[in-house]
């Protein structure tokens, strides 16, 4: 989109906004919320910020008055935010249920003028009402306390606060778009408040600790999802379906019959080398930009590990080399894995790291996986890191002890990894002619033809190799380098 379309674009969707707004403004229900959260709310935190200056201060923990105020300012700017998520919430389906969305719908507006349009009118009036509130509550503390604040820290409270109700109102506009009333989409907004809840106690702990860098990286990734949100809105809005569509049905028969016809095929018989040529291959190949993504992220999780390990050192200096190498042995045999039950035992335990992995996925649009599965390799690299401190080579510690059984475990890793990031993916942007639910439960199927034609039989040689031939190679590494 040239700069031109841009302002094009948002000229006509600032015609939505506008019948919005005056709509919203003659509404005393609307409006009522907003006044009393701007006005009231922060004298209230200002009373209260007082008060606790107050009483801290008898006891000498200023310290615990002065993280405790900029918190409150980011609770100020909050509370009349969320008002922006009940008018998010009813902005397409309340006006179905009120019988003026076929006008709107039809208008020549195009579909990303409708949707922008009615983003920004749920978002101005409450974020509005969200500054007015800062700066009454800045206004009272100087004149009450004569606190001042950081202008740096002022302005990363403002800026998560016009972030916080961008992303709110761009997941309450997804989902105002996919319910068929208003009391289901109430229903489904505990998805949007019930993390945000967790986010702000996760910025109270950042605040208490006057990590306040930490904000900037919370800012950008509130950035990135809510980029990722509108994406997903714009891709999804469809007025013909929305017009049509009167109530969502349960059809477990349906959609067990999508998901089998996509994880067995349509044409069946050739047995299961017949089904890994017809379904798994044409899978892997379409995961091919999950799985260079995936790549790169491991390979990142264990520069990072590498990294860290002179900044958090071990003692390994006092480690003799020479003993080390038969210690381990002697330490394997005595917890029992170097035998058939422990490489069953590391089997289950890596499918549950999988398993734990693709259900933070599906909730994450795949990010919670990647980080799950950074991790181990992270701590690998880390591991080589410290290994230095003997005189072992980082490339010989990952030959003598990754690369045996990591040679089956990382590739599943990496594929698990690509399954995940394109079922998230299905949710952002489903497959042209299809609906959210059909592109979701093809992205399930090629998830599971992965798992169990890939991934699971990897598994099981990656746990034999773990006991019986890990141990023996990460010996003779150890003597080697001892000798």
């Amino acid at each position: 989109m040239t700069l031109s379309q841009a302002r094009f674009t948002l000229s006509r969707a600032l015609i939505v906004t506008r019948r919005e707004v005056q709509d919203q403004m003659r509404d005393w229900r609307i409006i009522a919320p907003v006044v009393v959260l701007t006005l009231f709310f922060p004298l209230l935190m200002n009373f209260t910020a007082g008060q606790a200056v107050a009483f801290v201060a008898e006891y000498g923990a200023n310290i615990v008055g002065d993280r405790l105020i900029p918190f409150l300012l980011m609770v100020v700017g909050f509370f009349p935010i969320s008002v922006s998520l009940v008018i998010a919430l009813e902005s397409f389906v309340g006006e179905k249920e009120r019988y003026s969305l076929e006008p709107l719908l039809s208008s020549p507006l195009t579909d990303m003028q409708l949707y922008i349009g009615k983003m920004l009118a749920a978002m101005i009036p409450p974020l509005f009402a969200a500054y007015l509130g800062i700066a009454v509550y800045l206004s009272g503390l100087r004149l009450s306390i004569g606190w001042t604040g950081d202008p740096i820290l002022i302005l990363q409270i403002v800026a998560l606060t016009t972030v916080q109700a961008l992303t709110m109102v761009s997941a309450a506009v997804v989902v105002s778009t996919q319910a068929t009333s208003v009391r289901a989409a109430n229903l489904l907004s505990s998805f949007i408040i019930i993390p945000f809840s967790l986010l702000i106690q996760g910025e109270s702990l950042v605040m208490f600790w006057a990590q306040y860098d930490v904000l900037w990286w919370i800012l950008l990734a509130l950035l990135l999802l809510t980029l990722v949100l509108v994406r997903m809105g714009v891709q999804l809005f469809n007025r013909e379906e929305l017009l049509g569509k009167d109530i969502d049905e349960i059809n477990l028969k349906a959609m067990w019959a999508t998901f089998k016809i996509n994880f067995v095929g349509a044409g069946r018989g050739h047995g299961v080398g017949g089904w890994y040529a017809r379904e798994v291959l044409p899978t892997l190949r379409r995961l091919r930009l999950p799985i260079g993504l995936m790549v790169g992220a491991l390979g990142v999780a264990i520069l990072v590990g590498y990294h860290q390990a002179p900044l958090y050192r071990l003692p390994v200096e006092a480690m003799n080399i020479s003993d080390l190498g038969a210690r381990f042995g002697e330490t394997l045999k005595t917890i029992g894995l170097h035998s058939t039950s422990g490489a069953v035992w590391i089997f289950f335990i890596n499918l549950r790291a999988l398993a734990l992995a693709t259900a933070l996925g599906i909730f994450s649009f795949g990010v919670l996986a990647v980080i799950l599965l950074m991790a181990p390799l992270g701590l690998a690299g880390y591991f080589a890191g410290q290994m230095t401190a003997l005189g072992i080579s980082p490339a010989l510690f990952f030959v003598g002890f990754i690369l045996p059984h990591g040679l089956f475990e990382i590739p599943a890793a990496v594929l698990t990894g690509a399954a995940v990031l394109r079922l998230g993916g299905s949710l952002i942007a489903p497959p042209p002619g299809q609906t959210l639910g059909q592109g979701w439960l093809r992205a399930l199927a090629d998830w599971a033809k992965i798992s169990l034609g890939v991934v699971i039989p990897l598994l099981v040689i990656a746990a034999l190799a773990e006991v019986f031939v890990t141990p023996w190679v990460a010996q003779m590494v150890l003597s080697a380098a001892g000798g």
